[in-house]
């Protein structure tokens, strides 16, 4: 255990900082299952609404994977392949799709 006043204070921000990060990366994860679940939806159904439903889940998805980059969560090259990784699969998935 810390033994300075100012040891303590750093591990108090460090666990603060550690449980803001578990709660974007978390959230990074779930935008990330709810957009593949919403392409594999797309597939089977190809609706205006489904791919409506699509582009504002890779919206939502896309979005928070930018904040968690810019607050330092996630390394920009992390968060690029992330994003990538989703579009690759929203493009091979929906090939034989008519759009």
């Amino acid at each position: 255990m810390a033994n300075t006043k100012s040891a303590l204070k750093r591990a108090k921000i460090a666990e603060r900082n550690r449980l803001r990060n578990k709660s974007y990366k978390s959230a990074v994860k779930t935008l990330t299952k709810k957009c593949l679940t919403a392409v594999d939806a797309y597939v089977a159904n190809p609706s205006s609404e489904a791919q409506q439903e699509l582009m504002a889940r890779m919206s939502e998805a896309y979005s928070k994977i930018d904040r968690a980059v810019k607050r330092g969560i996630l390394h920009p090259n992390n968060g690029a392949r992330k994003k990538s990784r989703l579009a690759r699969k929203l493009k091979v998935k929906t090939q034989g799709v008519a759009a």
